[in-house]
């Protein structure tokens, strides 16, 4: 087992760093895998409990929303008390409220599991990044985070099938008691494995936790809400909430020194043209992941089987290019890999909005992959670099903004589609596909930016800050 005074100087020794990376991996896939077989079988899920679909959308509206007023919050923690720690207790908590879920026979029980899950969920997502910053040499950062994006990959792609195969054999619980082995393996790995980080000083800024919790749980409250055409009020009411707790949020983090909404981060040009880059791409993601299905069958007659299939080229070249973005990175730089590979994805989706009116599969699969390998070349880079940038003290903010990003655009991205679909009806996918070209297109200007020489200069100077910080610790 590792300890803080043993722990090596540029990464964990082999065979430690690849039990320590399979624990991060099987985090990923608990944390990522459960969104998925959850949206899938919640038809199935409401209809074994008798509640109706409003009621039950909060299976998985709790788990999300769990996450996203967390994950700032315990990002910070863990730069305090530890990254590992953290991650652990994540797990623990995780694999816990999966048991309990397993064991819900009502509505409102299985709710609050869900949302004692999703902080669980929280915990491995808001620290995983940094720990692999601890796991890899610094020279192989970038394969690291690579292979953390297939792994998402993977297990978004695989949630639906492994849902629906859980499901043809035996009743929902079991998509929660699924959890439970890998769980306790991932748990039983980390402990042995996971490494020691340096710790900060400074103590837990509670106040500014429930500002954050307030900003961001009403922020995306609101942008779901005026999305699915709910009362404007309550939409605006939640928009004026999460407005004023942010201006309060941030005038309180400009006058501390570390910051659990990472401010000083966001002083760093390439830091913050990184995070604006994640925020429009994830947007443009959403906008085209939550519309294609409903654009191939409402426009071409595709089946559920069929569509599933056309869909797959999508997550598999991602799987396959954000390893190998991983390594070129390593030589080339970011903002150039991530502006190509963004202008590949929105190529691949303006293709696939302008699909002929009778399209064979292969017209499908090939569009779909260019999408999907675009979005691998990209998300690897920018992910790389936002880790990079700082200093390795500060590596939880970093790692807890990289999940805000990913979850503001998401959500954004689903209420836009929400919102094209009422409004344009028949037309709301193909738009929503033509709007996720627009994001896509904003996300690789703001990639190629960061190959400025100001956002160089103010690259290399966060290097070397963070190379005279790494040999203080």
């Amino acid at each position: 087992m590792s300890s803080p005074s043993a722990e090596p100087a540029d990464g964990l020794p082999v065979p430690q760093r690849y039990w320590a990376i399979l624990t991060i991996a099987l985090g990923l896939v608990l944390a990522v895998m459960d969104g998925a077989i959850a949206n899938i079988a919640l038809p199935t899920i409401a209809r074994d409990l008798q509640a109706s679909p409003a009621f039950s959308i909060w299976i998985v509206n709790g788990y999300q929303l769990a996450i996203t007023v967390s994950l700032l919050p315990l990002a910070s923690l863990g730069e305090i008390i530890g990254y590992r720690r953290v991650y652990l207790a994540g797990l623990a908590l995780f694999t816990v409220a999966s048991l309990f879920c397993t064991l819900s026979h009502s509505l409102l029980t299985l709710t609050l599991a869900r949302i004692v899950q999703g902080f669980g969920a929280a915990g491995v997502m808001s620290v995983n990044a940094a720990l692999v910053r601890f796991i890899y040499p610094r020279a192989q950062l970038g394969r690291g985070i690579g292979y953390n994006a297939m792994v998402v990959a993977v297990s978004a792609a695989v949630g639906p099938t492994v849902a629906a195969g859980i499901l043809a054999v035996a009743s929902w619980p079991y998509l929660f008691a699924v959890n439970l082995p890998i769980g306790v393996a991932a748990l039983t790995l980390g402990l042995r494995t996971l490494p020691h980080a340096p710790r900060a000083s400074h103590l837990f800024d509670w106040q500014s936790a429930a500002l954050s919790a307030l900003t961001f749980g009403f922020g995306i409250a609101a942008i779901d809400s005026f999305g699915h055409g709910e009362a404007l009020v309550a939409s605006l009411a939640e928009f004026a909430i999460s407005i004023a707790a942010g201006v309060l949020l941030v005038y309180r983090q400009t006058h501390m020194a570390s910051p659990l909404l990472p401010v000083d981060l966001l002083r760093i040009p390439i830091f913050a043209l990184s995070i604006a880059t994640s925020i429009a791409s994830f947007c443009a993601q959403m906008l085209a992941s939550v519309s294609i299905p409903f654009y191939l069958q409402s426009r071409f007659g595709y089946s559920a089987v069929e569509m599933g299939l056309l869909i797959t080229p999508w997550p598999i070249t991602v799987a396959i290019a954000a390893p190998v973005a991983g390594r070129l990175v390593e030589r080339y730089p970011a903002g150039l890999l991530g502006g190509i590979g963004l202008t590949l994805f929105a190529a691949g989706l303006g293709s696939l909005a302008m699909m002929p009116a009778s399209p064979t599969h292969f017209d499908v699969a090939w569009r779909m992959a260019l999408a999907g390998l675009g979005f691998g070349l990209f998300q690897t880079p920018n992910n790389r670099t936002m880790i990079a940038a700082a200093p390795r003290e500060r590596s939880g903010g970093a790692s807890g903004m990289l999940g805000t990003a990913r979850l503001l655009g998401q959500t954004t991205g689903a209420a836009l589609v929400a919102l094209f679909l009422a409004r344009f009806q028949a037309e709301g996918t193909q738009v929503s596909l033509f709007i996720a070209v627009g994001f896509a297109l904003a996300g690789a200007m703001l990639s190629t930016l960061r190959l400025s020489e100001a956002g160089s200069r103010g690259a290399e100077r966060v290097q070397v800050h963070d190379h005279q910080r790494f040999k203080g610790d």
